[in-house]
């Protein structure tokens, strides 16, 4: 059976695993059956029972412990011995038989996406069949060059990991209706944005955002953005019909043809 992997992947405290226990709860009401992966070794509590966990083979205090490290250059040694133990996992997933793989990733950002340990995982997960659905932190994403920068990051991951991508808004149940569709507005017609930028200019921020803005727009990251709430379980079927499009053209997963 073909295993097809979806990524969580946004800066600390974005909301991923919070994410992946909402979004994994309404496949499994929608009789969509799901498995979770958490590739985070570092995390104290999980909000969802992940089927596997790189904590049984690389935990952060254990490391910290063993190479005498703190917690930064413990993260970044655990970054990279979860690709030495990646076979482990590999091996566990021989003969299972789920719809979707839904990969929590390392709270850092930059531990996942900017290490090559991560394509290792990528490519021993299967890359063909893989994705990556990118979360934007609101807090992030307010002024306009808080939003460029957000987007950079987005098309970094994109550029690092050579998956598709799909970009969501989290925590939609917190932001104003004001706030909410400007940011939409920005991602979905770049020109609103450009204008905003404009608007800032007396900031010397919005030089380097200009630029940026510029980049990002040429790598044709624009187009749509979705609104999650994980907390309402709003969006969510949102997320399902973008990885449905990419893995199956659109359609519904027909189990009978999914071997």
């Amino acid at each position: 059976m073909v295993l097809r992997f979806v990524y969580f992947v946004g800066t600390a405290g974005s909301g991923k695993s919070t994410l992946v226990k909402s979004y994994r709860d309404w496949l499994g009401n929608n009789g969509i059956d799901c498995m979770t992966i958490n590739l985070d070794p570092g995390v104290d509590m999980l909000p969802y029972d992940a089927d596997i966990d790189i904590r049984e083979w690389v935990a952060l205090d254990e490391v910290m412990g063993e190479y005498n490290l703190g917690p930064n250059g413990a993260q970044i040694v655990a970054a990279d011995l979860m690709a030495v133990n990646i076979k482990k996992i590999t091996d566990l997933l021989d003969g299972v038989r789920t719809e979707y793989v839904l990969v929590d990733t390392p709270g850092q950002l930059e531990l996942f996406a900017f290490r090559e340990s991560s394509n290792v995982i990528v490519e021993a997960f299967g890359k063909e069949k893989s994705m990556v659905v990118y979360l934007s932190d609101p807090m992030l994403c307010k002024t306009s060059n808080g939003f460029v920068s957000n987007m950079v990051l987005s098309s970094l991951v994109e550029f690092r990991l050579q998956l598709p991508v799909i970009n969501i808004l989290t925590k939609a149940d917190l932001m104003k209706d004001e706030d909410r569709d400007r940011m939409i507005s920005w991602f979905e017609n770049s020109d609103s944005l450009y204008d905003d930028l404009l608007d800032n200019d007396a900031n010397p921020q919005t030089v380097v955002g200009m630029e940026l803005f510029k980049a990002v727009e040429s790598v044709g990251i624009f187009g749509q953005i979705r609104a999650v709430s994980a907390v309402e379980n709003t969006g969510l079927e949102e997320i399902y019909s973008a990885t449905q499009l990419e893995f199956f053209g659109g359609e519904d997963i027909d189990p009978e043809d999914n071997d």
